[in-house]
């Protein structure tokens, strides 16, 4: 046992000086042929392909892997992070990628911690993260049924679950660890919408040695590259579409994150187009700039709606089309035709009578701007920029009616207090003047946040639209204790959202995070009751009546500091500057009022295909046509 370990020490040491596994046999410090569990070639795979963060939760389903992250630890190879719910091990692993473009790897034992884990994983499938999920499972012997299995009498149960979510593979042979390690890297790193990839380790199985191993079989990470479409006839419509249009709307979602704002400038004025962006990417193109019609969809914006409603040519970039952000499939209501621009096939065929030009959204608009700047015949309406500027100043002042009326008597409370739009904004303000991120929750929170959120570059704002996972945004400040706190996070959540992953408070201390959890708190489920009281006049069963004091919640765990947000837009400022100054994890909590006064909160703009409005909607999609 004991040369078993020093034997690893060795390899731990010799990655972590040389990189990878190639570069150290061929510098003659590691021999190529070696005996390793399989235990060990899945942690020295993942180092090889650049993966040192380890996140989880240790189980019996669990050690023999845990044993060598022991040792690798020890000598700086890994970091294991061990955290207290295997959800948010999985959204700290998804903010390590979305901000920070790192790769981890989440880790849960057999059963309920693995379900856990993948219900988490929602987060990286709906938003394109690369993510490893490494998870124990029942022995390969069948000697019976293993405690934590999925109790029914078949075989592989959990790897055909996971294999309906994405990627994944059952290392029921230690050999196959190559042929893993690969599939992985092409979903995880490869692919040009990444997704996470899930691997299963049955118990019996980690323990085994697989003697004369060939160390130079680990595959190393891959390079994405960038692809576009060579069918020039596909950039020629596009560019005729174009021309033929007056009214043009370029819609941006996700999948166009990595683009310039130059480049869009150049491209929008080519086109003399309007922008529009989705949720999940405010400050793309700088939110002050005379074409941006902020946010559109059934959560939107009064411009960024009418830009959607009555252009004549609709170009979408990176976008899935989720049923909010195109108003379930009505938002081009009066567009004769559109141009798709997505790495997807999948979704490029999204919608019908399309321009559909599969590749890298950078490189697609950069060919499609050389190619316009010799068009001589290009339509436009004079109109409309003044139009949609003129909804875009509508739409500010219909902000600012509700920020100038911040307090309401709410009638649960029986006092006047904060309405939830003065109050974010005022956070949000806070937030931008101090260079913090700002990470929304799901709910109503999240709704007015990408409605108020006026980001002027990107990054600066993380909102899960695609899963809308509750409890996403307080779970994922982990992260940034995890790269050192080289930024400052600032999580809005709501007091529903909060209770679902409310153990970022303890991590957030063993682990050294500093940041701030904004809790907006109206308790109920606003975002439903809202809905509720559109469709059917009345609230049913999400609301209400336990009062929490949340400051005396924070400040149980030691380490941890709780502020009351107060009643008035003064106190909150106040409450904000003392968290702010707070070494370590600060929690403020804001009562917020709840009721139908229409300046109580910022409303909706757009369709959706819910409740008693579907038969509506899907009448005039389908009359639409797209």
């Amino acid at each position: 046992m004991s040369e078993m370990i020093e034997q690893r020490r060795k390899r731990a040491r010799e990655i972590k000086a040389y990189g990878t596994v190639r570069k150290a046999v061929e510098a003659g410090s590691l021999e190529q042929f070696q005996d390793i569990s399989l235990s060990e070639a899945v942690v020295l795979g993942f180092i090889n392909q650049g993966v040192k963060t380890f996140i989880g939760i240790f189980g019996h389903g669990m050690t023999d892997v845990g044993e060598v992250l022991r040792i690798y630890e020890e000598e700086k190879a890994v970091k294991t992070v061990n955290v207290r719910n295997e959800v948010e091990a999985s959204h700290a692993a998804s903010m390590l990628k979305w901000k920070y473009g790192e790769t981890a790897a989440v880790f849960t034992s057999i059963g309920p911690g693995a379900l856990q884990a993948a219900a988490g994983s929602l987060v990286p499938l709906a938003n394109g993260l690369g993510i490893y999920y490494l998870m124990g499972d029942e022995t390969s012997h069948s000697e019976g049924p293993n405690m934590q299995q999925i109790p029914r009498r078949e075989q592989e149960l959990f790897l055909r679950f996971l294999s309906t979510l994405g990627p994944a593979y059952s290392l029921h042979t230690p050999e196959a660890v190559f042929t893993a390690l690969k599939r992985g890297d092409a979903a995880v790193n490869g692919k040009a919408k990444h997704s996470p990839f899930y691997m299963l380790l049955p118990m019996n199985i980690q323990p085994k040695v697989m003697e004369n191993c060939n160390l130079l079989e680990f595959p190393e990470k891959s390079v994405e590259s960038k692809v576009i479409s060579t069918d020039e006839k596909l950039f020629n419509s596009a560019v005729e579409a174009i021309c033929d249009a007056s009214r043009i709307t370029v819609k941006v979602g996700g999948g166009a994150a990595h683009v310039p704002a130059e480049v869009f400038d150049e491209f929008l004025e080519l086109t003399d187009a309007v922008y529009v962006h989705g949720p999940q990417v405010p400050g793309l193109y700088p939110y002050s700039r005379e074409r941006n019609m902020s946010v559109g969809g059934s959560k939107g914006s009064i411009c960024g709606n009418y830009a959607m409603n009555e252009c004549d040519l609709a170009i979408v970039i990176g976008a899935r089309g989720v049923c909010q952000w195109d108003s379930s499939g009505t938002a081009y209501r009066k567009a004769k035709r559109m141009v798709n621009i997505n790495c997807e096939y999948e979704d490029l065929a999204q919608y019908n009578n399309s321009v559909r030009i599969q590749g890298d959204a950078e490189e697609v608009l950069l060919k499609l701007i050389g190619m316009l700047k010799n068009v001589k015949d290009k339509t436009s309406d004079p109109a409309w920029l003044k139009e949609c500027t003129n909804k875009k100043m509508e739409w500010e002042a219909y902000k600012q009616l509700r920020y100038d009326h911040p307090v309401l008597l709410d009638e649960k409370r029986g006092r006047a207090i904060l309405t939830e739009p003065a109050a974010i904004k005022k956070a949000v303000d806070f937030a931008d003047r101090n260079d913090c991120i700002k990470i929304f929750d799901a709910g109503d929170v999240q709704a007015n946040g990408f409605q108020i959120v006026t980001d002027e570059r990107p990054g600066q704002t993380i909102s899960d639209t695609g899963s809308s996972y509750m409890g996403f945004a307080v779970s994922s400040m982990l992260a940034f204790a995890l790269e050192g706190g080289k930024d400052y996070p600032m999580a809005f959540t709501g007091d529903g959202s909060f209770m679902m992953n409310p153990q970022i408070l303890i991590d957030a201390v063993e682990h050294g995070l500093r940041g701030m959890i904004v809790l907006f708190d109206n308790r109920r489920m606003g975002a439903i009751t809202s809905l509720q009281h559109s469709q059917y006049e009345v609230e049913y069963k999400t609301d209400d009546t336990v009062a929490v004091d949340y400051v005396q919640m924070a400040e149980a765990v030691e380490g941890v500091k709780g502020f009351y947000g107060g009643e008035t837009l003064e106190e909150l400022e106040q409450a904000l500057e003392q968290a702010y100054e707070y070494g370590g994890l600060s929690l403020v909590h804001i009562p917020v009022h709840y009721g139908k006064e229409e300046l109580s909160g910022l409303g909706s703009f757009g369709d959706w295909n819910v409740g008693n409005w579907c038969e509506r909607v899907q009448k005039l999609k389908h009359t639409i046509g797209f």
